[in-house]
């Protein structure tokens, strides 16, 4: 998401804030620290315990500050949120955990990181901890392997056809952002001047190089597993192949269901959280007015039922289509 604004606002702190209640104490996970909004907001209550999580070297820099503030209550780690196993805390009280998958407003701006058809940078994208650019995938894969990348994680109607002017330029000269986003600005033929032109097609690079639909499958599962009764797990989506996953696997592990269909409901075991209510939580008027990136934000929650580190969950399997085309990367 690019902000208009000159800072980053952490989107629906209020509503994550009411949900998770740090002000009866406790030790929470923030999977995305970024700049540290939720983590800042969470350890101005005394009795808490904050660790955060971010897989950009960057967000360090960031981590520092509140360290000095909150040493002995703050630990940060330069990890993906997939690799919460890591960090062994079976045996922490883990009250709750948040992941924001937005990006945060200086990544955005970062031309070194790429991510915006704004930037003058590179074609990179690579948020950290990464195996290729997106430089290396719109100049080496084929034509059929990126067509699935723009029309699956971007959802780009005319994916086609901006694939085929990709192959016809990249045959003389190599693709930077410049060149990417001229390529698709002339290709497509409906315009929305309301959305830029080239804003699926970069959304869809951002999540194949980052290898966001795994992580994101992998960073719940292990978030659901480290979480004790009655501990929050929430979630705040930008994208709706985000929110499509988020919203399959909180409703799968809240509602009797069989794995298999020769087994009845009746027989599952009781489920893992509680979904105290179906709808997201959606940004208000006033936050809007404030920070107009937050105006595709969706927030959902789960609480868990149980202490338990072992459930059964079909969602790899239920998104084998969208990990197949992940692992097109590696072809690079």
């Amino acid at each position: 998401m690019v902000s208009d604004a000159p800072k980053h606002y952490p989107v629906l702190l209020n509503e994550i804030i009411s949900i998770i209640t740090p002000q009866h104490g406790g030790t929470f996970i923030d999977c995305t620290f970024g700049q540290g909004g939720y983590s800042k907001k969470i350890l101005e209550f005394s009795n808490t315990k904050v660790i955060a999580l971010d897989r950009d070297l960057d967000s360090k820099k960031i981590a520092e500050n509140l360290i000095q503030k909150y040493s002995d209550r703050i630990l940060f780690k330069n990890l993906k949120f997939s690799q919460l196993k890591n960090l062994k805390l079976k045996h922490e009280n883990i009250k709750g955990i948040v992941f924001d998958l937005g990006y945060s407003f200086s990544q955005m701006k970062d031309h070194k990181k790429g991510l915006s058809f704004n930037s003058t940078g590179e074609l990179n994208m690579k948020l950290g901890m990464n195996d290729f650019s997106a430089k290396e995938v719109i100049n080496k894969l084929n034509s059929e392997d990126l067509e699935k990348i723009l029309k699956n994680f971007g959802e780009e109607k005319e994916a086609k056809r901006i694939v085929n002017n990709i192959l016809k330029v990249r045959k003389d000269k190599e693709i930077d952002t410049k060149l990417l986003v001229k390529i698709i600005e002339t290709t497509k033929r409906k315009k929305n001047y309301k959305t830029h032109s080239a804003t699926k097609t970069f959304q869809a690079l951002r999540i194949f190089v980052n290898k966001e639909i795994s992580e994101l499958i992998n960073g719940l599962t292990q978030a659901s597993k480290v979480l004790k009764k009655d501990g929050i797990l929430a979630v705040v989506t930008f994208h709706s192949l985000e929110d499509k996953i988020v919203k399959y696997f909180f409703k799968s592990l809240s509602e009797k269901k069989s794995f298999s269909r020769y087994e009845p409901k009746m027989d599952q075991p009781e489920t893992l959280f509680f979904m105290k209510q179906k709808k997201p939580i959606i940004p208000t008027k006033k936050e809007l007015s404030e920070n107009i990136s937050s105006r595709s934000a969706k927030l959902r929650f789960v609480i868990k039922k149980k202490d338990s580190f072992e459930f059964q969950t079909d969602i790899l399997e239920k998104f084998k289509f969208l990990i197949d085309i992940e692992n097109l990367g590696n072809k690079i």
